[in-house]
């Protein structure tokens, strides 16, 4: 759901903001209907274990309806996909020097 924004807030550009934040990947968590597939996104940030800073940005803009509000929640997220990310190429690396040493 689309909601108007007060005037002088960005307008046109606040409603697309807030239109984007609604859809797609929702921090409410939906009922799947049979055969259908997870938005790849959730799928992405289901295995970081980065989800609930997600949800909790998601929230923060529902409720606010403006990025500058969200900052806490905006750096939390960013932190906890960082360390998901510096263990991920930890773990790559790892496996890439397992299999050299195994060739």
């Amino acid at each position: 759901m689309l909601r108007e924004t007060e005037a002088g807030c960005g307008g046109d550009k606040s409603k697309k903001l807030l239109k984007m934040s609604t859809q797609g990947h929702t921090w409410a968590q939906q009922v799947k209907k049979e055969g259908e597939e997870e938005d790849p996104l959730d799928q992405l940030i289901s295995r970081s274990g980065c989800a609930a800073s997600h949800y909790a940005v998601q929230e923060c803009m529902a409720q606010h309806q403006d990025w500058r509000q969200c900052q806490p929640q905006v750096q939390a997220f960013r932190d906890c996909m960082s360390e998901q990310q510096a263990r991920r190429r930890e773990e790559l690396q790892r496996r890439k020097e397992q299999g050299s040493t195994h060739s």
